[in-house]
């Protein structure tokens, strides 16, 4: 039996603290502290919270969520979703009444992967001082 067509759901009254693993799909309407790594994708909805990163193939939020977002192709914010952290993905859609707090790096021409922090930049030398 194959694990593409499956999707496992966490209902608005369940809270987890730890790492979701999943080789599927998820559907989250509860509160995750910690980290979601989806095969498939992910659909977070209106009561979801989440304090943590998220990867998976595509991502639907509705939610709340305050951390960074990794979706190999697509992540979809409605219109009642609030993100509060960097996302980077192939493609994007925004709705009107987002909100949005981080760094977007869409790029479909690219295959979306973890980016290393970027160490702080020296001065350059012989530029002009104040």
């Amino acid at each position: 039996m194959s694990n593409e067509n499956q999707q496992s759901i966490i209902g608005a009254d369940v809270e987890i603290i730890g790492t979701i693993k999943s080789t599927g799909s998820i559907r989250l309407d509860g509160k995750l502290e910690g980290e979601l790594l989806c095969g498939g994708n992910a659909i977070l909805g209106k009561e979801a919270e989440i304090k943590g990163n998220i990867t998976a193939t595509s991502v639907s939020i509705e939610g709340k969520i305050n951390g960074n977002i990794l979706a190999k192709d697509k992540i979809e914010m409605k219109a009642t979703a609030t993100v509060n952290g960097d996302i980077k993905a192939r493609r994007l859609a925004v709705e009107d009444g987002v909100t949005f707090v981080g760094r977007s790096e869409v790029n479909p021409n690219a295959s979306a992967q973890p980016t290393p922090p970027s160490a702080p930049q020296p001065p350059q030398q012989g530029a002009p001082q104040k």
